[in-house]
């Protein structure tokens, strides 16, 4: 049996995480800690709540991390301020949570000798001209455009330095943008359904013309489930609906920066 520490559990992508990780790993025991801001809700978790440990708490707090992580196996940090509009009208947040938050957790991970799986974005790698050919690969250098990317950026960062500077197990993964149920009303597939479903228009977003790769949560986490237990320390993978198959990919090439989605 592991010991799972999801941060962020009570929220869109943790919380499926948490459902999904229930359902395909009825072995883990798992623990979420999550400080229920506007984005994370603990009525997602209603259904399961007899199942799993729940922890009202902030990332940020080292004496309480320090303890459940101490308890734990594995940490999965998906815990972060994650909207674009709202890092420009207030970054502190966003620093705080996703740099001296990430921060804490790397602090008790070296210091307790755990696993960490840190949740990231393909924002940190900016944008693409519509007409490149080219994808965004584990090596492609980090241009983020907003403090929310940029503070994601730096978390990714300090998790490959305290790899190199202090031989903790840590993996990063860089997902594209997740869809699915309980997803909050700010993010865009549920803003504009939201929009139509109470008679406005949707909102169009600069021209209309940015293409985005758009992947189905669970998707996401099936991905991430096999990175908690195939990954190799020090790597970085990128996740995509690209492709819809997992497994015969990573058997075929075990350090694979692209890790193709499972099909629903």
């Amino acid at each position: 049996m592991k010991n799972i520490l999801v941060t962020g559990g009570a929220g869109f992508i943790g919380s499926n995480f948490v459902y999904l990780a229930l359902q395909e790993r009825p072995d883990w025991h798992i623990t979420v800690i999550d400080k229920l801001s506007y984005a994370g809700d603990i009525a997602t978790l209603e259904p399961i709540l007899d199942k799993i440990q729940f922890v009202t708490g902030d990332i940020c707090d080292e004496a309480l991390l320090d303890k459940l992580v101490s308890e734990t196996d594995v940490v999965v940090h998906f815990a972060a301020e994650s909207h674009n509009d709202n890092s420009l009208a207030n970054p502190w947040p966003f620093v705080e949570s996703n740099l001296i938050g990430t921060f804490r957790i790397l602090e008790a991970i070296r210091k307790h000798g755990k696993q960490l799986h840190h949740i990231s974005t393909d924002e940190v790698y900016g944008d693409l001209e519509l007409d490149d050919p080219s994808k965004f690969t584990a090596t492609t250098p980090y241009n983020p455009s907003s403090p929310y990317s940029s503070t994601k950026a730096g978390s990714d960062l300090l998790v490959r330095a305290w790899v190199r500077s202090f031989g903790i197990h840590a993996t990063i993964s860089n997902c594209s943008n997740n869809y699915g149920p309980r997803q909050h009303v700010e993010k865009f597939i549920p803003r504009q359904i939201t929009e139509v479903l109470e008679g406005r228009k949707p909102k169009l977003y600069g021209t209309g013309t940015n293409v985005r790769d758009w992947i189905h949560v669970d998707d996401h986490n099936s991905a991430v489930i096999a990175i908690i237990e195939k990954g190799v320390s020090g790597e970085t993978y990128l996740i995509g609906a690209k492709r819809s198959w997992v497994d015969e990919i990573w058997e075929e090439q075990p350090k694979l920066g692209f890790i193709p989605s499972l099909a629903r």
